[in-house]
């Protein structure tokens, strides 16, 4: 029995040496793997200044490996640096060499990158009149100020556009960019285009149809004979500025903007599309011919599946759909007719001039709360299946209008719900986003 006993325990103390052994080895390759992985994420931040193989050596160090790294690898460019590295850690196999075992090495893998990609983006901006309540207006516009400071920092040259897309009733394209299309124009006092519904599950603007221009008139307004709401915005720095990295400029118009009419929040997202959009690099390419967008930017938007490159929206409101009327076709067919209407608020006219029992005759409902949902809905899902990556900010919403921006997000971490001075919060969270650093091995 003592002998068996003697046998039985020294079995114990070897499967106990082994399981020993073991451990050991597996804490040595996970301390490699994990230093290596801390020392190339460090090594790959875009802000370090520290030459990467000396960050992975000095983390090795500390960690009282100073021998471990075997390789250190590293590629840079003006928009990414992308960082692989190597270590192994010999061991001495103590119970497990008397089965045969010999020494082993733990070995560990590990690369990072931090890339600054090509980014296209569209800044889509809520200006209509409720922005007038409780300085929404001045908080939107230092918010935006933080968000282009940060995008277009000065590492970014040329690698960053920002087309701004104010939105109310509708949205202005201005002069340069609606002469691209085909338009049955009736006046020029502003450059809106009317989309027929069934281009909203496309990120593209037709550009084989006529476009009817938004008239110019002012519909809901019953004091005086005021005429600056009107349906279109019309002054110029309420108009698209597309592909654009002087944050200055854009600063300055982004500060000029004010609060009128009604809120279109679907119109909005479809210019914002349009200008993501490679259908549309003729157009852009003509701006650039035109000195209307910096020749940087030459070949953009980019491909849908170019891996260089982030499409990406970021859309603003403080409301949610209402109604949005139009005069009838018999009260806006000729020439004297958009004269009249230039010159008279709608309501203002009616009620002076006209029977009670006529008002109705005068426009009709061309968009409803629910229609402009589901249009948003419709242009959302496009984008998103294009890749284009959506933000979206409730500016002080009620519930309806929360749900309908959340559903057009990314995903529910891509919608920011906010209240006074945190909407510059969420800009420049947004900001900050677009430096990706991952771990990709």
């Amino acid at each position: 029995m003592s002998i068996l006993m003697m046998f039985v325990s020294l079995g114990l103390m070897a499967i106990g040496g082994v399981g020993i052994d073991l451990m050991i080895r597996e804490y040595k390759r996970t301390n490699v793997q994990n230093t290596l992985d801390r020392a190339v994420l460090a090594a790959a931040d875009l802000e370090q200044l520290v030459p990467p193989d000396v960050v992975v050596h000095d983390y090795f160090t500390k960690m009282s490996m100073p021998d471990a790294v075997t390789d250190v690898q590293d590629k840079v460019g003006i928009n990414f640096k992308d960082v692989a590295g190597t270590a192994e850690l010999g061991s001495t196999a103590t119970f497990t060499r008397m089965l045969g075992q010999r020494d082993y090495t733990s070995k560990g893998a590990s690369r990072a990158e931090e890339r600054i990609a090509n980014v296209e983006i569209s800044l889509v901006l809520d200006i209509s009149g409720s922005m007038a309540d409780n300085n929404k207006m001045l908080n939107l516009q230092s918010a935006a100020d933080t968000f282009i400071d940060t995008v277009l920092d000065a590492e970014n040259e040329d690698l960053v556009s920002i087309s701004l897309v104010p939105y109310s009733e509708q949205v202005n394209a201005g002069p340069d960019i609606a002469s691209y299309f085909d338009v049955n124009w009736k006046h020029g006092y502003s450059h809106c285009l009317e989309v027929d519904d069934w281009q909203f599950d496309s990120p593209s603007l037709a550009t084989n149809v006529t476009y009817e221009q938004t008239q110019h008139y002012q519909y809901n307004y019953f004091g005086d004979n005021a005429r600056d709401d009107t349906i279109c915005p019309r002054y110029s720095y309420e108009r698209i500025r597309p592909l654009s990295q002087d944050g200055t400029a854009i600063k300055n118009q982004i500060g000029q903007l004010q609060p009128r009419a009604g809120t279109s929040i679907f119109l909005g997202m479809k210019w914002a599309t349009a200008f993501l959009s490679p259908d549309h690099r003729p157009l852009v390419n003509k701006l650039i011919s035109d000195k209307k967008v910096d020749a940087a930017f030459t070949g953009r938007p980019a491909n849908w599946d170019d891996d260089n490159t982030l499409k990406t929206i970021v859309l603003m409101t403080d409301g949610q759909h209402d109604r949005s009327f139009r005069l009838s076709d018999w009260a806006y067919d000729s020439d004297s007719d958009v004269a009249h209407w230039a010159n008279n608020n709608l309501w203002y006219y009616l009620r002076r001039n006209v029977n009670s029992y006529y008002w109705s005759s005068f426009y009709y409902q061309k968009y409803s709360a629910g229609i402009g949902d589901n249009l948003m809905d419709r242009i959302c899902d496009a984008a998103k299946a294009q890749g284009i990556v959506i933000w979206s900010i409730g500016f002080e919403v009620q519930d309806h209008g929360a749900d309908v921006m959340r559903s057009c997000a990314s995903s529910p971490a891509h919608f920011y719900r906010v209240e006074g001075l945190e909407i510059e919060d969420a800009f420049y969270s947004i900001a900050r986003a677009i430096n990706q650093l991952r771990l990709i091995q």
